[in-house]
């Protein structure tokens, strides 16, 4: 392994096509997909799923920062929510029946972080600064406070996303 391969994204160089302005965002989002990989590909859907003292689980964690990272981006564009995307941050929290498996949770989130690239790509500088509302009420960001503000709330959880599964590992299958 080279120190490149061991070092944080950030410290590997530029994204390919990605703004100087936007690379803490393309290099925030894609450390956040290298850790969720380590750390919840291993576990169980029991530890996915348990809420140590009722704290929000790991599947939730994953789950809402795909959500977020989606709807932030869909904001950024300009565009209001679809029906689907109300409808998945409604059904954040559940596990599903039978429940989602870390694979699953990864892969998504993963594609996720992939779209998200992919309008980081395609988002000129001159737009950055452009007026968008957030939410039903329309509260005032521009481009890149929504591009920032996504890459900084999905490392949040990824953070929760860790420190919950390394409670769940240590307190056993009987987490809760």
């Amino acid at each position: 392994m080279t120190a490149s391969d061991q070092s944080e994204v950030w410290l590997r160089g530029p994204v390919p096509e990605v703004l100087s302005l936007l690379q803490p965002v393309a290099h925030a989002l894609l450390q956040a997909v290298e850790e969720v990989r380590r750390v919840v590909g291993p576990l169980s859907p029991d530890h996915l799923w348990a809420r140590p003292g009722g704290a929000a689980s790991v599947g939730f964690h994953v789950h809402h920062a795909a959500g977020s990272l989606d709807r932030l981006f869909t904001y950024a564009r300009g565009e209001g929510l679809s029906a689907e995307q109300r409808a998945f941050l409604d059904a954040e929290a559940s596990p599903g029946s039978p429940p989602a498996q870390a694979a699953t949770l990864v892969s998504a989130f993963e594609l996720q972080v992939g779209r998200a690239l992919a309008q980081l790509r395609g988002t000129r500088e001159s737009a950055l600064l452009d007026a968008r509302g957030v939410g039903r009420l329309q509260l005032p960001s521009t481009v890149l406070g929504l591009l920032f503000h996504a890459a900084e709330h999905t490392q949040r959880h990824v953070g929760q996303i860790v420190t919950t599964a390394r409670i769940v590992q240590a307190l056993g299958n009987g987490a809760s």
